[in-house]
């Protein structure tokens, strides 16, 4: 069987920093009060013209590096974002410019926060079907653009950055056991539409703009989807979550990520956990978490990693990884 395996990651902030304490001087907030409720204690926001292909590229040439691929070598890109530097053409293919891929085609998922998940099970599939052999897979995201920086309940939400994963494929044997991506899982409903929304668009309005969020209904349904969907790949592989040496799930909120983790039964320890210094930075937070976790040697050979999300749509998936 031809698997999908990770041959390097990276990630990339701006430069720019904003606290708890940055947020607080303009609005009826603590740093106390975002980080009981979210985890959060800073995020990072891009600088004036810096666009989401720009985070996007500094990524993915860390990935590039650590997996020992030149330009020449990658035959697909795709990128989740949902902060596109034009309306058309997609930013994947800006990218693809500025890092001098010439092979291969490229394109964007647009899945919310679950866009990580999306393109990883788009890349997948083509690489076990033989339509590409080294694939870059980027979340990137400038969610500082679509925030209302005067609404209390999102803005200490979200942060930019970017994260890149570089695919290679493998021959096995088609067990548990192999090497590689597992399975993927992808989800949607749209009756939820309007919980976790911009209100704006090209067909709308014209305008991009801002999140709003229902965030009772939010965390509800991401604690449930993103565990039963774990549960979900686990029964696929005949596996059992006591298997899992490594949960990565999407960064948005810690206290979901503790009640998925305790939903699973899986001890907090095992649970990787980045956004305490990039906030939610969408489709980007589950490659900037794996990156951070490879660069911290955290995953050895053979470890079973399991990655979920959930994002508006509703979207919401995962994937079960042997490293």
């Amino acid at each position: 069987m031809r698997r999908t395996v990770f041959l390097g990651c990276g990630s990339y902030l701006p430069d720019k920093i904003l606290t708890n304490d940055d947020l607080a001087n303009d609005l009826n907030t603590s740093d106390e009060w975002i980080s009981r409720r979210t985890g959060i204690r800073q995020r990072h926001i891009a600088a004036k013209g810096q666009l989401t292909s720009d985070l996007g590229v500094e990524a993915s040439k860390v990935a590039m590096t650590n997996a020992g691929v030149t330009p020449d070598d990658i035959d697909l890109i795709v990128l989740a974002t949902v902060t596109p530097d034009n309306t058309f053409p997609s930013t994947a293919t800006h990218i693809q410019s500025k890092l001098g891929v010439k092979r291969g085609a490229a394109f964007d998922v647009q899945a919310a926060c679950s866009g990580f998940i999306y393109a990883l099970n788009s890349a997948d599939n083509m690489i076990r079907l033989g339509q590409a052999n080294k694939a870059l897979l980027v979340g990137s995201e400038t969610f500082s653009r679509i925030v209302d920086w005067e609404d209390r309940s999102t803005c200490v939400l979200f942060g930019d950055g970017a994260g890149a994963v570089v695919l290679g494929a493998d021959d096995n044997n088609g067990s548990n056991g192999d090497r590689g991506v597992l399975s993927t899982h992808i989800h949607s409903d749209g009756d939820y539409y309007k919980l976790l929304w911009t209100n704006g668009g090209p067909s709308t309005n014209g305008q991009a703009g801002y999140i709003e969020m229902d965030g009772a209904d939010v965390f509800k349904h991401a604690v449930l989807r993103m565990a039963e969907t774990v549960q979900e790949s686990l029964a696929e592989n005949d596996l059992d979550a006591s298997d899992i040496d490594w949960l990565v799930p999407h960064q948005a909120n810690i206290r979901i990520m503790d009640s998925v983790a305790k939903k699973l039964s899986i001890n907090k320890s095992k649970v990787i956990v980045t956004v305490d210094q990039h906030a939610n930075t969408s489709a980007a937070t589950i490659p900037m978490a794996l990156a951070d976790a490879q660069s911290r040697q955290r995953f050895s050979s053979g470890d079973l990693i399991s990655l979920t999300a959930m994002g508006g749509g509703f979207t919401w998936g995962s994937a079960l990884i042997r490293w």
